[in-house]
């Protein structure tokens, strides 16, 4: 792909107004370089995806400028083609970026995005939605469709603050999973598909994901109590939740969720409907910069 044309999609609402600011630097950086940039404002998420769409059937290299939702918008507007995704972080949460790190000097993230290579990665598909990182039902999502309507500030914290609410009113649900075609059951607070390590606002819900293996990581919280779901809440900070009990982790490349009474389902930090919801893999499907080499 051309690394000497990008195309910046841009939330111009993110990070409360400040994404417009981000994209300023970088790309006088960028242009700087030798490269050319144009910059798009989205108005809603389907018209992010178009954006990134027409970019990448330009031959641009396409710049996602905002938080999770504006980088899952672009994405869809990506995979399959050639076309390559850069994340630039100016959202609440931020947690697709973190896979795939860019310096925060502009002067470095430019010459970054010039060299570094670009790698083929997995999204996942949520009824029909592209999703980069993570999608869920249940206590997560609640917090997270309370963090939205309440417009509690634009910081990590908020997606915590909010979790601290919905737990001390949550009653536990009854799930039923097909994983690969194996039905199961069981009593819990959430269920998390991710394809990305982390959710929230830097919480390290499935810290054994991959963007590169073609499989999803599935993370369930059983029934606990409220004093351990705090404990096992301060414990995804560091990814060691899943040494409590309760908690557990299996990989699969599809799985479909439904409860026994209506929730929320989030996808990339935005509402995906009530549920059921039905997860499956995209291996390889886009090509992301930044990602590091493993080991």
């Amino acid at each position: 792909m051309n690394r000497d044309q990008f195309t910046a999609v841009v939330n111009p609402a993110a990070g409360a107004g400040t994404a417009a600011g981000h994209i300023t630097r970088l790309a006088r950086a960028l242009r700087e370089s030798g490269a050319a940039v144009t910059v798009s404002y989205t108005r809603s998420l389907s018209h992010a995806t178009e954006l990134g769409a027409a970019a990448a059937a330009a031959g641009h290299t396409v710049l996602a400028v905002g938080g999770d939702g504006v980088v899952g918008a672009v994405a869809a507007g990506l995979v399959g083609s050639d076309a390559e995704l850069a994340v630039v972080p100016a959202g609440r949460g931020n947690d697709f970026a973190r896979g795939a790190p860019l310096p925060a000097d502009p002067a470095a993230a430019a010459q970054a995005l010039r060299t570094l290579p670009g790698r083929p990665v997995d999204v996942a598909e949520a009824d029909g939605r592209v999703v980069a990182g993570s999608a869920c039902i249940g206590v997560d999502a609640a917090a997270n469709d309370l963090a939205n309507r309440r417009r509690l500030p634009r910081h990590p914290i908020a997606y915590q603050l909010a979790g601290l609410a919905v737990i001390a009113g949550w009653r536990p649900v009854e799930y039923t999973l097909t994983v690969d075609g194996q039905t199961t059951s069981f009593t819990g607070h959430t269920v998390v598909v991710a394809n990305a390590p982390w959710y929230g606002g830097g919480l390290r819900v499935a810290p054994h994901a991959r963007l590169d293996d073609g499989l999803l990581d599935i993370v369930t919280v059983g029934a606990l109590p409220r004093v351990r779901m705090l404990r096992a809440l301060a414990a995804l900070r560091h990814g060691t939740h899943l040494e409590l009990p309760g908690i557990e982790t299996r990989r699969a490349r599809t799985v479909t969720v439904t409860a026994n009474r209506p929730l929320p389902v989030y996808a990339d930090g935005e509402p995906l409907g009530s549920g059921p919801v039905t997860v499956s893999v995209r291996p390889g499907d886009l090509r992301l910069i930044g990602v590091p080499q493993p080991a």
